[in-house]
């Protein structure tokens, strides 16, 4: 087979695999993790083998981007208060997962937390069961499906119930539970009100629903707080809103939340490849 004729139809063996939409889902996802507070916070990811480690540092307007393979399972959060030594050991306010700066271990209640199960497709939420610190969204990005916007970007605190709230120097900083404060069958959701039938939201979850709708606030409030994408990249925001614009590089290109440019991208691109291949082709015969 002559050398032009075998490139021409390896292009458009590439083309017909791209155009078919070929398992987007199996790629890994890039993460990319912004603070919008006005405070310096302290991610931490569990397990957080491909994100430096379980915890960075990033100060008001910083980010960090990441890649993370399908199978991934884990949990994203913010910590608050921190003061960790050269050797990255220390503690934080709100959120620490032990006395390390990067994590090993989930953080410790009351957190806002970034769940994710990266699969065919992914599973995302921000759930406030444990409690909350700092307002979290994630933000899918270039994906195929429901891919709506998660998380939680009220601020919980300021109207935190008195017997919920956690205090430091008369300030509050995170907000509880109900079933961290009280332990009972009812708040958490165990024993006979162990299913989501006879678990059903109370004047906390409530409280939590009201403030962060697209957020969990409860065990098995599942219908409007778990959402799916597939082949999907996400930006997880800390103390920013679900209407915000964000962006993240993919493939050195960047992309915006809520624009087709990749998608507009591809087809200009395959549309060029098509093009000059038919002409490759005209040429040849």
């Amino acid at each position: 087979m002559a050398p032009h004729l075998r490139d021409l139809l390896t292009v458009l063996l590439v083309l017909t695999v791209i155009t078919s939409g070929a398992k987007l889902s199996e790629s890994a996802r890039v993460f990319t993790i912004v603070n919008y507070c006005k405070e310096t916070i302290w991610p931490g990811i569990t397990p957080g083998d491909n994100f430096n480690g379980g915890g960075f540092v990033l100060k008001p307007g910083q980010s960090m981007v990441f890649t993370a393979p399908v199978g991934w399972s884990g949990r994203i959060w913010g910590r608050t208060g921190c003061n960790f030594d050269k050797n990255g050991n220390g503690s934080c306010l709100t959120g620490s997962c032990g006395n390390t700066l990067k994590c090993s271990a989930s953080g410790e209640p009351p957190t806002s937390l970034a769940e994710f199960t990266l699969a065919s497709p992914d599973f995302y939420d921000v759930s406030l069961v444990d409690g909350f610190n700092i307002p979290v969204v994630i933000t899918p990005v270039k994906g195929q499906g429901n891919c709506s916007v998660a998380g939680c970007d009220g601020d919980l605190r300021p109207n935190c119930p008195a017997e919920l709230a956690v205090k430091s120097d008369g300030k509050i900083v995170a907000c509880r539970s109900a079933c961290d404060v009280f332990g009972t069958d009812e708040y958490c959701c165990k024993g006979v009100y162990g299913n989501p039938v006879t678990c059903q939201p109370t004047y906390y979850s409530k409280k939590f629903k009201e403030a962060c709708p697209a957020a969990y606030s409860y065990a098995y409030d599942d219908p409007t707080s778990i959402f799916t994408c597939s082949g999907t990249d996400y930006i997880v925001s800390f103390c920013s809103s679900r209407k915000r614009t964000v962006c993240t590089y993919h493939n050195n290109k960047l992309v915006c939340s809520g624009s087709d440019s990749l998608k507009s991208f591809t087809r200009k691109w395959w549309a060029v490849i098509a093009v000059t291949a038919m002409i490759n082709l005209w040429i040849m015969f």
